[in-house]
Formats: structure tokens, sequence, C-alpha cells
């Protein structure tokens, strides 16, 4: 399990090791707040179908396999970062990690289950996403710490230490055992459909989809606009600052997983989503006042919303559905979350050619607001549901 772990947290550091970048990319090719978001978004937008087609086939095709060769294509992305100097390859290296991630992220959590044993399922599932919000807030914090004190080559350099992680990677995949594929089914006999059941649509989309949809949304803003936001609203000329923001928001989130208060999980999501809410407007605040004091407490509060949110809609998603329904759920799930990377930040990016950025995060912030009430409201219909259930 340790080894697959590893393999998980550097290919996640590589999703996103490239927020950290965007204010230099920014100036180096003139890129607009704007362009800059569909740098960004374009990745979730390839990642989706791969992730939909990959999750169908992913078993057919070979669990290790697949892992082998998302690993080789996010290698290729980081090589096209290196040597890139225009504007287009920079969105080519995002697409080739858009496949790479989506090819990579069902199969990692299926190979990683075939390998655990079924009185560790719980545990293998847990820490997984935990290992998947701790990878995407340290990859932005490594390559901000590398760009702000080594100073040399800032977006070339930073690359090269993801190469040595991804490397490192596949050696680790590759010292895993090669039987899981062996129950391969023939690829004529799946089918690619998101699937939520009858029974449990409305509570899925209302309860599950909804609130992931609304967490990525928020995170998405980080990933994409806060290192401008620290850079020309906060007016700091730390590099590394936004880095350690996202590391602060994902990584204090995962670590706040294990935080056993409140033990029932619908109560959980209420106070999760909430502080989520709550987190996001303290940090729109902190442009109003240009106070990075601010800007830290909002993200600590909203780290707490994130890693509980993400805990809960994850925990309703495995448990909610029979096993045999499991697999298209938890792809329906992931599915909603890379949704909310993609409309939404590219939003506050047309926004931004009419208004400031910190008032595009106010009107994005107004839209996870109306999500956050109903969610709370229905809560009250999902709570009677779980706990006849669970009885």
């Amino acid at each position: 399990m340790k080894r697959m772990l590893w393999v998980v947290l550097m290919m996640s550091c590589g999703a996103t090791f490239i927020s950290s970048l965007f204010p230099l990319y920014g100036e180096h090719y003139r890129l607009s707040s704007l362009e800059i978001t569909i740098l960004f978004a374009v990745y979730a937008a390839i990642l989706l179908p791969t992730l939909l087609v990959v999750g169908a086939r992913g078993s057919a095709w070979g669990l290790k396999r697949v892992l082998r060769f998302s690993i080789w294509i996010s290698i290729a992305s980081t090589l096209l970062f290196i040597g890139s100097f225009n504007v287009w390859m920079l969105y080519g290296a995002r697409i080739l990690e858009g496949i790479a991630y989506g090819a990579f992220t069902g199969t990692a959590s299926a190979f990683l289950l075939k390998q655990t044993s079924h009185d560790k399922v719980s545990t293998a599932i847990k820490l997984s996403g935990v290992t998947v919000n701790i990878g995407f807030g340290l990859g932005p914090a490594i390559s901000g710490l590398i760009i702000q004190y080594v100073q040399f080559q800032p977006l070339r350099l930073p690359y090269w230490f993801l190469l040595v992680m991804l490397f490192s990677s596949l050696i680790f995949l590759e010292m895993l055992p090669k039987h899981e594929d062996s129950k391969a089914q023939k690829p004529a006999k799946t089918k690619i459909s998101l699937g939520v059941p009858d029974n449990i649509r409305s509570h899925f989309w209302s309860f599950i989809g909804l609130p992931i949809f609304t967490l990525f949304t928020l995170g998405g803003v980080v990933f994409s606009l806060i290192p401008s936001f620290v850079k020309n609203v906060i007016h700091t000329t730390n590099l590394s600052i936004s880095g350690l923001l996202i590391l602060v928001l994902l990584g204090g989130g995962a670590l706040t997983q294990f935080f056993p208060w409140p033990r029932n999980p619908v109560i959980r999501m209420r106070i999760g989503i909430l502080f989520l809410a709550i987190g996001s407007w303290i940090v729109a605040f902190s442009g109003q006042t240009a106070s990075l004091l601010l800007l830290w407490t909002g993200i600590l509060i909203q780290a707490i919303g994130a890693g509980w949110t993400f805990q809960v809609s994850l925990r309703f998603a495995s448990q909610l559905p029979k096993p045999e329904e499991r697999p298209r759920v938890i792809s329906a799930f992931y599915f909603c979350a890379y949704s909310g990377f993609i409309v939404p930040p590219v939003g506050v990016g047309v926004l931004t050619k009419f208004f400031s950025l910190n008032f595009s995060l106010v009107l994005i912030n107004l839209f996870a607001a109306l999500i956050v009430i109903y969610v709370l409201i229905y809560s009250v219909k999902f709570n009677r549901f779980y706990s006849k259930g669970t009885q």
C-alpha cells in the first residue's frame, strides 16, 4: 500500500505543479487572467472524458499498464513544459497532463484496492483521498519555493525537480506485483456511462455532486487565480506564498479529515460546506483590505471545510450504492468534482475582463453561496434517508 500511495502522491503533485508559475507565465507571455484560467481549465476539460473512457475500459486494458502509460504521459508533459518557448506548447503540456491524470485517477484507486485486504479497504480509501489532497497542495508549494529561493531558470528548473519525482513514481510502480490485471474483461462488454442508480440519484446530485462541485469550484479559483491575486491585489513579491497557501488549503484539508469530531457524517458535511463558504468570503474580503493575515485566515478556514466536504462526499459516494454500482458512482463523483474546475474558474476569468479580480471573486462566492444554502436545506431530507438506511 505504501508504494502505491507514493505513486499517487507524486502524480498528484504533478497535476497542480504549474499553479505557482501562473504569474510568471502571465508576465513572460503577457497572458490575461482569462487566458491563465483557460490554461488551467483545459487540463480539466481533457481530464473528464479521459476519466470516463479509462474508468470504463481500464480493467480490460490492464490497470498497471494504464498507470504506467499515464506516468509516461505526465513525464512527456513535463518535458514539454521544460522545452516550451510558445504559449501553444503550454496548452499542449496541460492537455497531456489532463490525459495523464484522467487516466490515472480512477485506475489508481482500483489498483490500490486490489492490493488491499478486505479488512483494510476503508483505510485504503481514506489514505488515498488524503494522499491526493496532500499531493495537490505539495506540488505548488514545491514549485513556489524553488521559484522564490533558487531563482535560476524559474520557468524550467522546477520541472526538472518534478521529472525526478515522476521517475521515482515509475520505479515504485514497477516494484508492485503484476498479477492484479489477470481478471481483465473484454472491452466490448464495458459501457461508458455515469450511471447513478435511480434509488439514490436525487441524493447523489444534491448532497454528493453539488458539494464536491462547489469544493472544486472554489479550489479551482485558488489554483488558477490566487497566485495572481497574491501578487496584484495583496501586493507581495514573495512567489512562494501562493504555493504555501495552496498547501495549507489542501494539505491542511487532508489532515483535518483525521479530526474525529463530529462523527455524524451529515453534521460533518453541514459544518464543512459552511466553513468552505465562510473561508472563501474571508479570502475575497482580504482583497478589499490588502491583508495577508486575512488571506491566510480565510484559506485555513476553507481548508477545514474542504477536508470535511471531500471526506464525507467521497464516503457517501462509496457507501450508498451497491458494490457492483460503486465504480460508476465514484466516476460520477469525480466527474462532478472536475466539472467545478472548468466553467466557474473560466467564468471568473471572463468577469475580470469587465471587473476587478477581487470583485470577480465576490461574484463567484455569491454563486457558491446559493449552492451552499441549497445543500444545507436539502441536508434535512438526506439525513432522514441516511438515518433510515443505517438503522
